[in-house]
C-alpha cells in the first residue's frame, strides 16, 4: 500500500505520517464557539476532518478524535446578554444545533468534546506554572498576560518573526502590556460577567489557554495532529503553541493541519461584508450531501469559492454518480443475477476492492494529502465505465465496477444513500415549485393505464409533459421508474 503523505503547516511541506505510537492516531481540532448557528466555513471545518478521520480508520488506525467546544467568551456573553437568555442556555441551544448541522453533513462524532467551562482548572494550572517560570506575568489591572519575548521560537508556525511584526505594527501602545502582542492568559472580572475564583482574582480565561489545556488533559504534552481552519494558524495557533511549549518543555503537536478559506466572490466569508451563510440556510435549498460532495470536490487546503453555480454543478456530478448506480442496480435486477452470485460476493468484500487496480489508484490519491478531488476524479471513471458496461449488459462486470463505486465512496460517506431517493429528489433545490412526488406517481399511472389500452399517443403525451417539467422517465423490465433532471 502507498504510504500516507501529510501536509504539515509547520514546514509547509508534505512528509510521511509517522504516528507517535504505532497503528494510533490522536488528532485535535478546534471547535466552534458556540453563540450563533454554524455557517458554511464551519461546515468545511467539519467535513475536512471527518474525511481525515474517516481515511485514518479505513487504514486501520485507531483514531482518537477531540473537538472542543467553547463556550464562554467575549461574543457569547454578548450574545446572552442581547437576547436576555443565561450563558448556559445560549451555549446549550447552539451546541445542540451544531450537532444537527454535523449530522446532516454526514460528520462522524468527536471521541471526545471538551468544554472550556469544564476545564478551568486545568487551564489555571497551567497559568501558574507559566508565571512562576517567567513565561506569564501579571498586569495592574489583574489581567495576567503571556510574554512572548520570553519563548524564542514564536512565529514558528505561521512565519512570522516578532521583531518584524513590532517594526511594522500599528497596534496602539498599551502600558499595561509589556510587550504590544503579549496575549491574555486570564482575565480580570467585570460586572454582571459569569467568573471564578483564582489566584490572581476572580476573571476568567483567555482564548488561546483553553486549547492547550484541553488538548493537554485529553489527550498528552505531543500528540499526532492539531487541526484547524487557516485563520486560526496566527494568532491563535502560535499561541497555542508558545504557551504550551512554555509549559511542558515539549513539542506541542508534531503535525499542524490548516483547511482553506470558503471565499464569496473572491472574498472571505463575513458577517461584516454581508457574504455569510450558515449551513442550515442553504441545506434550506440543497441536499445535504450535495454540499459535502461540493466540499470533498476541492482538496482540503485550497481556498474555494462558494457560490450557487458551484453548489449546482456539485449536485450535476453527484446526480452523474448516482445515476450510474441505478443504471448497475436496474441491469442486475433484470437479470437477476442468479448466474453472478460469485463473482458479486467476491466484489463486494472491501480488501478485494482495495487491492483492484482502481483500488490502489484511490488509496494512491487519498494518501497524498488525502487528496478527495483525484479520489472523486476516480469515483467518476468508475461511473463512467458502469454505463459502458451496463449498455453491454456485461452483468458480472457491472456487478464487480458497482461494488467498487460504492465501497471507495463510502470512506468519504458519499453514495451511500438509495439512488432512487436521491434521483427523485427535488434536484438538489428542497424549494422548487416543480411536480411533487404524489403528482409524478399520478401521471406514470395514468400513462401505464393509455398504454396497456393501447393509447400510446396519450402515453407519449405524458411522457413529454413529465419531461417539460423536468421528469425524466426510465422502462425497464422491471417497470417504469423515473428521476428529475439536474
Amino acid at each position: 500500500m502507498a504510504p500516507l503523505f501529510v501536509y504539515n503547516s509547520m514546514n509547509n511541506q508534505k512528509q510521511k505520517f509517522e504516528p507517535l505510537q504505532a497503528g494510533k492516531v490522536d488528532m485535535y481540532v478546534c471547535g466552534m464557539t458556540v453563540y450563533d448557528y454554524c455557517h458554511i466555513g464551519h461546515a468545511r471545518v467539519m467535513v475536512a476532518f471527518d474525511m481525515i478521520v474517516r481515511w485514518f480508520r479505513q487504514l486501520g488506525y485507531e483514531v482518537t478524535y477531540v473537538r472542543n467546544i467553547t463556550d464562554i467568551d467575549d461574543k457569547i456573553i454578548a450574545r446572552a446578554q442581547q437576547n436576555n437568555e443565561s450563558i448556559g442556555a445560549l451555549t446549550q441551544r447552539f451546541t445542540k444545533a451544531m450537532h444537527e448541522d454535523a449530522a446532516a453533513l454526514g460528520c462522524v462524532s468527536p471521541d471526545i468534546e471538551p468544554r472550556a467551562t469544564a476545564h478551568i482548572e486545568e487551564m489555571q494550572e497551567m497559568i501558574a506554572k507559566l508565571v512562576s517560570s517567567n513565561h506569564a506575568y501579571a498586569a495592574d489591572n489583574g489581567d495576567v498576560y503571556y510574554a512572548v519575548d520570553s519563548f524564542a521560537e514564536y512565529g514558528k508556525l505561521s512565519g512570522r518573526q516578532l521583531d518584524e511584526m513590532q517594526a511594522g505594527s500599528r497596534v496602539e501602545v498599551d502600558t499595561i502590556k509589556r510587550n504590544p502582542f503579549d496575549f491574555v492568559l486570564w482575565k480580570a472580572a467585570k460586572p454582571s460577567e459569569p467568573h471564578w475564583a483564582s489566584a490572581w482574582g476572580d476573571g476568567r480565561p483567555g482564548w488561546h489557554i483553553e486549547c492547550s489545556a484541553m488538548s493537554i488533559k485529553c489527550l498528552s504534552n505531543t500528540f499526532d495532529i492539531h487541526g484547524g481552519g487557516h485563520d486560526l494558524q496566527f494568532p491563535h495557533h502560535e499561541n497555542e503553541i508558545a504557551q504550551s511549549e512554555a509549559t511542558t518543555g515539549c513539542t506541542y503537536a508534531n503535525h499542524w493541519m490548516h483547511v482553506g478559506f470558503i471565499n464569496v466572490d473572491g472574498e472571505k466569508m463575513s458577517k461584516s461584508l454581508g457574504n455569510f451563510f450558515t449551513i442550515r440556510e442553504v441545506m434550506q435549498q440543497y441536499n445535504p450531501e450535495t454540499i459535502r460532495f461540493f466540499i470533498l470536490s476541492s482538496h482540503y487546503r485550497s481556498q474555494v469559492n462558494f457560490s450557487d453555480t458551484a453548489l449546482n454543478d456539485a449536485h450535476t456530478g453527484l446526480t452523474r454518480l448516482y445515476q450510474a448506480i441505478k443504471n448497475a442496480e436496474q441491469l442486475l435486477a433484470d437479470a437477476k443475477n442468479d448466474s453472478h452470485k460469485a463473482d458479486t460476493d467476491k466484489a463486494n468484500k472491501t480488501d478485494v476492492v482495495y487491492t483492484s487496480e482502481v483500488g490502489r489508484e484511490f488509496v494512491r490519491v487519498m494518501n497524498d494529502d488525502f487528496n478527495t478531488a483525484a479520489a472523486i476524479s476516480v469515483l467518476f471513471g468508475l461511473a463512467k465505465d458502469i454505463n459502458i458496461a451496463v449498455k453491454a449488459e456485461q452483468v458480472a462486470e457491472v456487478a464487480t465496477l458497482l461494488s467498487q463505486l460504492k465501497t471507495l465512496a463510502a470512506s468519504l460517506n458519499i453514495l451511500q444513500n438509495s439512488a432512487q431517493d436521491f434521483l427523485q429528489a427535488s434536484t438538489g433545490l428542497q424549494t422548487d415549485n416543480g411536480l411533487s412526488t404524489e403528482q409524478i406517481e399520478a401521471l406514470i399511472a395514468n400513462r401505464q393505464a393509455a398504454k396497456a389500452n393501447k393509447e400510446f399517443a396519450r402515453a407519449d403525451e405524458i411522457r413529454e409533459l413529465l419531461k417539460a417539467q423536468g421528469v425524466v422517465l426510465e422502462d425497464s423490465r422491471q417497470g417504469t421508474t423515473w428521476r428529475r433532471e439536474s
